[in-house]
């Protein structure tokens, strides 16, 4: 059965009315808690997570779908009014929007925001349906050596694009690998990291590491900032978009998309970058450069098309490799690991029913944003108003029920406020959170890929880059590695020589 044949079948499952509503409640409530201000779409997805429990894998997966777009276009209502970004991807879309907003323009700006996302979400859906089934016939081939290095570039990648140090980054991976420790270890049954507490011999689970890191650590964070001043709030004033402003978008758009999605389908990827090539393109395409950093709506259009293309190829490699390049995807990735799945080529074939499903909803989930976001902009607007103590607090006792649903365990409501706890001190100091989620959920599967491919070559570590495509792998690794410390000697050594001959020409003026 061809892939547009699948297609139609998903459609056939996403279009029932139970599944229909379910992408509706997605699409609403991850729009209504993104719109928060400082919860990004991680946030988010981790603090909804406990919301699917009672529902089949894929409802589960269809409601995620809504509030995985819901999330990603509702951190550009806070940017745009609230000079807010969620994460770093929205920065650019605060940097112009709000300056529109505050011009008189911020019906335009959710506007060019909205349908921008529409437009880059589809595009890079239907990229997503044709890429992934070709990806995941290629991953079947791949050996357990080939495996272990795709985790080492993402574990590399993730560290040094999330955080802003690559010191930090790795430490809060190696934090992330540490807790991914916890528990009975497979083979020789052996308990690792328990301290002698029982509950802990099937691991920590990885929804109260994420809602912990996530929604407690960032209420937290917030609860100790309370005294600042808050930002002031921007009213949506101003028509919606003109034709002149259609005009100005239309192509920003599409070039936001054509760099957004590749740029997510790659281990390295995520939506920062892209956001910001898109930002610079713009700025030098636009016949109208005096108005960046004034309120550009190219500079609005083009990085939020190219955030939201960048969120649909993060799903490639997450559905065919189970390789989560952000944090984003490492909650769905937890979410798929809650209902007993390992997302790789393997889930097309033993979950096709689910994975079609899925992709057909984030067509539907489009359009259901696209028809919300713009006769509801004035609701947004006035969740925005809800006092900072009272929304973090409804934060806090909303990711306490959830995890104690788990098992109704004290000791997952212990480990939730001490990890909590921590990513507050993560936050403080300037550890990225991402790196140590992800670092919870791939480190096992890496250990077991490690440990599969020296159990088949009888110890021989060189069959870790014994393929061609492991060796290339590791070797992007070195590269990653390499390149900072080559760069940073090479400017040392340029400094240094510069000083010696800026000391040479003041002695030959005195002379």
């Amino acid at each position: 059965m061809g892939s547009l044949d699948l297609l139609m079948q998903g459609f056939a499952d996403a279009l029932t009315p139970t599944y229909l509503l379910y992408a509706f409640i997605g699409v609403l409530v991850g729009t209504a808690v993104g719109v928060l201000p400082g919860i990004g779409p991680a946030m988010t997805v981790a603090l909804l997570l406990p919301v699917t429990y009672s529902l089949d894998a894929t409802g589960a997966f269809i409601m995620f779908a809504g509030i995985y777009y819901g999330g990603m276009y509702g951190g550009s209502t806070t940017s745009i009014l609230l000079n807010t970004p969620g994460e770093s991807t929205s920065i650019i879309t605060a940097l112009e929007g709000n300056k529109m907003a505050k011009a008189g323009r911020g019906a335009a700006a959710l506007a060019t925001a909205a349908i921008g996302s529409f437009v880059a979400g589809t595009i890079a859906t239907v990229a997503l349906t044709l890429v992934a089934p070709q990806v995941a016939d290629l991953a079947v081939k791949l050996g357990p050596e080939d495996y272990f290095a795709l985790m080492v570039l993402a574990f590399l990648t993730v560290s040094t694009v999330l955080g802003s140090s690559v010191v930090r980054g790795l430490a809060s991976l190696c934090l992330g690998l540490t807790l991914g420790l916890v528990g009975l270890d497979v083979l020789s049954g052996q308990a690792r990291l328990t301290f002698g507490v029982p509950q802990l011999s099937d691991g920590i689970d990885v929804v109260v590491v994420a809602v912990g890191l996530f929604a407690v650590g960032e209420a937290l964070w917030v609860a100790s900032r309370l005294r600042r001043t808050p930002p002031s709030l921007v009213t949506v004033d101003g028509h919606w978009m003109s034709r002149d402003d259609f005009r100005r978008s239309w192509k920003p758009w599409l070039r936001g998309t054509a760099l957004g999605f590749p740029f997510g389908t790659l281990p390295a990827g995520g939506g920062e970058v892209p956001t910001f090539l898109s930002y610079a393109a713009e700025k030098r395409l636009s016949k109208h450069p005096e108005e960046f950093g004034k309120g550009a709506i190219e500079g609005v259009a083009g990085p939020e098309a190219a955030n939201n293309a960048s969120a649909a190829g993060v799903l490639v490699p997450l559905l065919t490799l189970g390789l989560p390049t952000s944090a984003t995807a490492a909650v769905l990735l937890a979410a798929f690991q809650q209902y007993g799945l390992q997302p790789g080529p393997a889930l097309f074939d033993e979950d096709s029913e689910l994975v079609w499903a899925l992709l057909a909803s984030l067509y539907l989930g489009n359009v259901m944003l696209l028809a919300l976001n713009l006769p509801l902009v004035g609701l947004w607007v006035k969740l925005l108003r809800i006092p900072r103590p009272f929304l973090y607090a409804g934060i806090v006792m909303f990711a306490a029920l959830g995890s104690y649903t788990l098992s109704q365990s004290a000791v997952d409501l212990t480990l939730l406020f001490l990890i909590g706890a921590l990513g507050f001190m993560m936050r403080r100091y300037g550890w990225p959170v991402g790196p140590a989620v992800i670092g919870l959920i791939l480190g096992p599967i890496a250990e077991q890929q490690l440990r599969r491919a020296l159990a088949i070559s009888q110890g021989d570590v060189s069959t870790l880059w014994s393929t061609p495509f492991a060796a290339i792998v590791l070797g992007i690794c070195a590269v990653i590695v390499l390149t900072p410390l080559v760069l940073r000697v090479v400017a040392t050594r340029r400094r240094g020589h510069d000083t010696t001959t800026d000391d040479r020409d003041d002695v030959l003026e005195k002379r």
